[in-house]
């Protein structure tokens, strides 16, 4: 016997051709993830003993790694959904007895709170079989919910089988079921459906009703939760569904948003009090923006960590890396993955950074590239600077000490070390080790042709 009662079936079989793709359905992403990623999360919350996705054999399974506890069945024709979810069942373990809760991995948007109150209504009523229904403003492509007169549920009807009075009815399902051990076997009961070729899991309740097992339907959630992504607007508009959600979370907990209607911030990303948000910023990922931020407009952040009190400028770009307490990044700088910016930095305008890291209170304004360098603390980077890190074959380290002040347009090829304290002088390019407390320069000495450019005109020549 299974030590937990649930074990989940996320349906993820469908073909999805009306997403006019070569992805699967379930694949397309939803800020960065798939959608079928935010099924799982939602079932994993269940703390479920076991949870098998059912897919098609050209599903591609290394596009998804599967959590702990999870694990993929393939429905090896596309029969239908009681014949996906005979595949999932063949998945469980033999000795599993409780109550298993079937998913659809095209529904991101059903929250862990409405499932465990269906699940505690199934169980209160102890019946074989539930169905999880709502309420749909627009019920057209949704099975729709029988009810006999005294409101008991008495079976469901596809909308292409239902009559004109049946597809009045605005109670549909949902999909998402909770089936009991001793009702498993009513799935080979289930009679092809002779227009679709196909087994229907919603003639399971009229059949749980026939053979007194019992069943129950339960109008719970609301509307959006329980959209289904059938094609690219239904996509845009779970992008749209989340992000209005996250809108209002953030505002709840005291982030300021200049234009809500303009930003693009991933569900899992975290956002401190009192941090402001310009318009059109986007914000992707895992982030975590600190406590009294500014992030200016035309900003993007992906996977990155933001201090409390960092300043965004406009137009810059952050990519997997992290910008210390108090920094200040921008406008139109580029700060790639790997890249650890320390306290106070200021990083200014056209200056792109590579899996560095840039010490406390140091400064680059502008023009500058920087990669693969570790620099210290109060050092000055000139306009024009670059360290030169790759040779055409291998990446190669700069070292750069505290206190350093390089002059502009100097040019440090690595492997190369300026020791503390030291200055390079504008327009060098370095490529020995500096002493500490040293100045280094490489410049030719400048000469002066007296009268050159006169006498080149004089000989008829254009200047």
């Amino acid at each position: 016997m299974a030590e937990k009662k649930i074990a989940c079936i996320i349906l993820a079989a469908g073909l999805g051709t009306r997403m006019k793709s070569s992805i699967a359905k379930v694949l397309h992403p939803i800020y960065d993830r798939p959608m079928l990623d935010y099924a799982l999360e939602t079932a994993l919350l269940l703390k479920p003993s076991k949870t098998v996705v059912v897919i098609n054999k050209d599903f591609d399974t290394k596009a998804l790694t599967l959590p702990k506890g999870a694990a993929y069945a393939i429905q090896k024709q596309q029969r239908g959904t009681a014949d996906a979810v005979s595949a999932g069942v063949s998945a469980l373990a033999r000795s599993f007895r409780g109550t298993t809760l079937i998913l659809n991995g095209d529904t991101p948007l059903i929250t862990p709170g409405t499932l465990k109150k269906f699940i505690r209504l199934h169980k209160k009523n102890k019946n074989a079989v539930s169905v999880l229904s709502f309420t749909a403003y627009d019920p057209t492509g949704y099975g729709r919910i029988i009810r006999d007169n005294a409101g008991k549920a008495a079976g469901i009807t596809e909308e292409k089988d239902a009559t004109e009075e049946e597809r009045d009815i605005c109670e549909v399902n949902s999909g998402v079921y909770a089936i009991e051990h001793r009702a498993l076997n009513l799935l080979r009961k289930i009679k092809l459906n002779t227009r679709k070729k196909e087994f229907y899991l919603t003639d399971i309740v009229s059949l749980a009703i026939k053979s007194k097992l019992g069943a129950g339907v339960y109008c719970e959630g609301f509307e959006d939760e329980f959209l289904g992504i059938n094609s690219r607007l239904d996509l845009a508009r779970a992008y749209e569904e989340l992000r209005i959600k996250k809108v209002h979370e953030l505002i709840d907990k005291g982030v300021t948003l200049i234009d809500p209607a303009s930003v693009y911030i991933s569900p899992d990303v975290k956002v401190g009090s009192d941090t402001t948000i310009y318009p059109n910023v986007v914000i992707h990922g895992g982030s975590k923006i600190g406590k009294g931020c500014t992030i200016y407009p035309n900003v993007r952040i992906d996977n990155s960590t933001i201090a409390a009190g960092a300043i965004i400028k406009d137009a810059s770009l952050i990519e997997e890396s992290v910008i210390g307490k108090a920094a200040q990044i921008g406008p139109m700088a580029h700060i790639r993955p790997g890249t650890r910016i320390g306290k106070g930095v200021k990083i200014g305008n056209f200056v792109e950074i590579k899996k560095s890291n840039i010490g406390n209170n140091s400064k680059a304004g502008h023009m500058a590239y920087i990669g693969d360098t570790e620099i210290g603390r109060n050092v000055n980077i000139g306009a024009g600077t670059i360290t030169c890190n790759y040779d055409g074959a291998k990446k190669h380290k700069t070292i750069i000490g505290d206190n350093v002040f390089i002059g502009s347009d100097s040019q440090l090829v690595a492997p190369v070390t300026i020791d503390r304290g030291s200055y390079i002088g504008a327009g060098s390019t370095i490529t020995r080790d500096v002493p500490k407390e040293s100045l280094s320069t490489s410049r030719t000495k400048q000469k002066i042709y007296k009268d050159w450019a006169r006498n080149k005109n004089k000989s008829g020549k254009k200047k």
